[in-house]
Parts: C-alpha cells; structure tokens; sequence
C-alpha cells in the first residue's frame, strides 16, 4: 500500500474524514481548535461545513490528508499554532516564542486502521510544515503509558506515537483527555 500525504485542500475528502455523518450536527469538522471559541460555538449544521470549506481554501489550507489510491483515508490537523486556539491555551504551556506550528487531531478510516497509515500522517505533517518554513511543530498528544485509550480520544495521538517518529518532550501541560495527562511534543524542524 502507498500512502501520499497532501495538503488538504479538496473539501469533499476533507468532509468525508471529518465531517459528521448528519449533516445537521455541531459537532466535529474539526473546527474547536482552528477557530475562536465564540465561533465554534455559533456555527450550525451546514455552517460548520461551510467554515470547513472556506479554510480549504486558505493558505496553508488546514491539514493534510493521506490518500491511499486517491482515496482519503486519513487526517491531520495542522497550523501555526498562532492560528489556533492554543496560542491562548492556559493548560497547553508556550515552551519558548518560536512560530511553531499545531498538530492537534488525527484521524485515520475505519477499514483502514492498523496499516501504519498514521505514522505516514504524521511524518507527511511533519513535511508539510518542514516544506512551509516552520521552525519546530508540536503535539499535545495522551500519555497512556501503553494503557488502551478510548477510540473517540484518540484523535490527539499518544506519547509513543510521536516518539516513533521523532518528537521529544518538551513539557507537561495541565490538560487531561480521557483520564490520561496530555504532553506537548516537539520536533525541531531547523
């Protein structure tokens, strides 16, 4: 199987991983964490989607995806962390003042998880950002210490995860996802 990591750009594919199966939700779109709260909060249904769609559109757009065949099978939320709610994070620390950027959710298709397709995901982020000038990019990820983590929490990633592809940690945070401490990883990118 090869996986080829793009940005997310094609709204379609990006509703398709992250999109919720009733269109009338208000949830997901992975929006809480690229927009304000107040935002987040007001947007119904379908405006969700067409927030989602508008940011497609923006430069960088706000992920990348990986394909497999031409078919999106997975997802990374991805951006300078300026552009995100945790520039103002009080449980997620600022471990200096460099431009980093955020990656923050990850999702990979059900049918097509235990491939390693998530570590290709993450490697491809880490390129993207690499290829867009960014410094360093961070992770907030579970420290589970090998103990299994509630599938609907998983999107930040674990510990483990970002080590395999050479994270390291750079501080502890205040932040607690499914009763397991949330870490901030960094790659250095310089």
């Amino acid at each position: 199987m090869s996986i080829e990591v793009r940005p997310a750009t094609v709204f379609d594919d990006v509703a398709t991983l992250v999109g919720p199966k009733k269109p009338t939700s208000n949830v997901c779109f992975c929006l809480s964490y690229r927009i304000g709260s107040k935002e987040n909060i007001s947007l119904r249904g379908p405006e969700r989607g067409e927030r989602m769609r508008e940011l497609c559109h923006q430069d960088p757009p706000p992920g990348v995806i990986a394909y497999s065949d031409d078919e999106p099978v997975g997802w990374a939320a991805l951006q300078p962390r300026r552009e995100t709610s945790f520039a103002r994070n009080r449980r997620i620390p600022h471990v200096d003042d460099l431009d980093v950027w955020s990656l923050w959710c990850l999702r990979v298709r059900p049918g097509h998880r235990k491939q390693g397709i998530m570590h290709e995901l993450v490697a491809g982020a880490v390129a993207y950002a690499r290829e867009r000038g960014a410094p360093a990019i961070e992770s907030y990820p579970v420290d589970n210490r090998g103990e299994k983590v509630d599938l609907t929490m998983m999107y930040v990633g674990t510990k483990a995860l970002f080590e395999k592809v050479g994270f390291t940690q750079a501080s502890e945070t205040e932040s607690v996802l499914n009763g397991f401490p949330r870490v901030l990883m960094r790659l250095d990118l310089r």
